[in-house]
């Protein structure tokens, strides 16, 4: 389970899909009052993050999220209004990430 810190780091790198700078995560998703008091305060996190297996690291320390292992059939989005219209009709749907959730519940059980 992440703490509040390794969430907040979560939350930014979510919605970046290149090696981001920890400088710029610092400043970043802590916002600017907790960037002005302690400016590293993300590198211990990026590190347990990193040990747990949740982001990866290029060589000019930059960071990201790990990307979910691939299986065998992608997954598609749906909106819960369609998913709940495709189980009514008794097929089966295996390929479809029905819940936001799914790809938070893979990031916490790390």
């Amino acid at each position: 389970m992440m703490d509040a810190d390794e969430r907040e780091v979560y939350l930014f790198l979510q919605g970046q899909t290149q090696f981001v700078p920890a400088t710029s995560i610092c400043r970043s998703a802590g916002g600017k009052q907790r960037f002005r008091k302690s400016p590293d305060w993300a590198k211990p996190v990026l590190l347990r993050m990193l040990e747990r297996g949740i982001v990866e690291m290029d060589a000019p320390d930059g960071y990201r999220l790990k990307p979910m292992p691939k299986s065998n059939v992608p997954k598609r989005w749906v909106s819960p209004h369609i998913a709940a219209i495709l189980k009514k009709s008794g097929g089966k749907f295996d390929s479809i990430m029905r819940e936001e959730g799914e790809v938070d519940a893979y990031y916490n059980s790390l």
